[in-house]
């Protein structure tokens, strides 16, 4: 009797070889794809499944469902791990990882899959919250247990096997790709000090060739989400898909890392968000003028907690649920509007307004209706230094 195995399936290299290679261990291999704004061939996709061996193959459409629960409580929270990656993979594995479970129930299914290698992050991301949401299903790891060490020997293998692969010898990088951003590693990257070709960027201009002229937006949050561009009202999906294109013809969201994995290696990874950048400097702009000084001070210290528990792939667990609670409190006051200028892979926050600010001009001006009281400025000094002029 054939096994049932669920595999989170991508249409990449990894996968593709692995609905093969389960399938010649005797699994019933169901090849899992949810949709999170990869803008991927699905069809063609779904065909390749079938030719490894697939006996069904699963489309199912997250978009918004990620935006709303993942995405955007990640930018409530300011989520940037390590100063540079704004956490596009590592959001999208939680929600994959539902979808998987809950596919595994309906297809009576007694084992899930993913093509995650045994030295990455996904692994973990994956198979922590599989756990937590069904320990009793059984997990298997391909990557981590077949006899392909390379990438270079996964795509002979495709080869040999006749399954179409869109990965080449010349071109082996690794790319993950979502509606937040896009992944890059492997291949010619493995070098540190190697310079990325222009042709690795998939969603961002480089510098010489972004638009000449700047360009400006308008972001409008509401409770700490973003609610129209350019004072048009628009769904999460669709700001996020329209604001990629614009920051990335802009050239704005590149990253280039050596990042900590939580295995414990330093890993080389390049990052596209352009969407994610422009909203994740509105936001923070937008909190600078309605938050005070301690909340927006103690909430920086959580808001790197949470990038680090979103890295990890601790979705699942009471201290991000509890972290959850936090970051909705403070953000019933972030409403208001921010203005910014796009222009040659820079983001520039040109000013911002909020029916909630605390700033007060009478307070902070030098001119004229100056209502701050220098008097008490004396007093003040005298008692903060107080500590330090003490003798002893």
């Amino acid at each position: 009797m054939s096994k049932r195995v669920v595999l989170a399936y991508s249409g990449g290299l990894d996968t593709a070889v692995a609905v093969k290679w389960l399938t010649e261990r005797g699994y019933e291999v169901i090849a899992y794809m949810a949709d999170v704004g990869q803008e991927r061939a699905f069809k063609s996709s779904k065909s390749r499944a079938y030719k490894a061996g697939a006996v069904k193959v699963i489309i199912e459409d997250l978009k918004k469902e990620f935006v709303k629960d993942f995405v955007f409580c990640s930018l409530k929270a300011n989520a940037l791990y390590e100063d540079g990656y704004l956490l596009a993979t590592a959001l999208s594995r939680p929600i994959i990882a539902k979808g998987l479970v809950k596919t595994a129930h309906k297809e009576n299914a007694k084992y899930v899959s993913h093509g995650a290698t045994g030295k990455g992050n996904d692994q973990v991301r994956f198979e922590v919250a599989i756990r937590g949401l069904d320990p009793k299903l059984k997990v298997i790891a391909p990557v981590r247990e077949w006899e392909l060490k390379t990438r270079e020997q996964e795509i002979e293998y495709a080869k040999e096997n006749k399954i179409p692969i869109d990965t080449t010898k010349k071109k082996p990088y690794s790319i993950d790709r979502n509606l937040w951003g896009i992944s890059i590693e492997s291949g010619k990257l493995e070098d540190p000090y190697y310079s990325p070709d222009e042709n690795i960027y998939q969603i961002t201009k480089g510098v010489d060739k972004a638009a000449a002229k700047p360009v400006y937006v308008e972001l409008e949050f509401k409770s700490g989400v973003p609610v129209k561009l350019n004072k048009k009202k628009m769904d999460g999906v669709s700001l996020i898909m329209k604001l990629s294109k614009i920051a990335g013809n802009a050239g704005v969201g590149r990253s280039d890392m050596i990042e900590n994995r939580l295995v414990g290696i330093k890993s080389r990874e390049i990052y596209e968000a352009p969407a994610g950048w422009t909203l994740y400097k509105a936001h923070r702009a937008l909190e600078s003028m309605v938050l005070d000084r301690e909340l927006a001070h103690f909430k920086d210290i959580l808001s790197l907690k949470y990038a680090e528990i979103i890295y990890y792939g601790l979705w699942y667990t009471p201290l991000k649920q509890a972290l959850d609670k936090f970051f909705d409190h403070t953000q019933k006051c972030v409403n208001g509007t921010v203005k910014l200028k796009l222009h040659k892979g820079t983001c520039t926050v040109l000013g911002r307004k909020s029916p909630d600010s605390l700033y007060r001009e009478k307070l902070a001006t030098y001119g004229e209706g100056d209502e701050f009281d220098r008097t008490l400025a004396k007093g003040f000094i005298e008692l903060w230094g107080l500590p330090y002029t003490l003798k002893k």
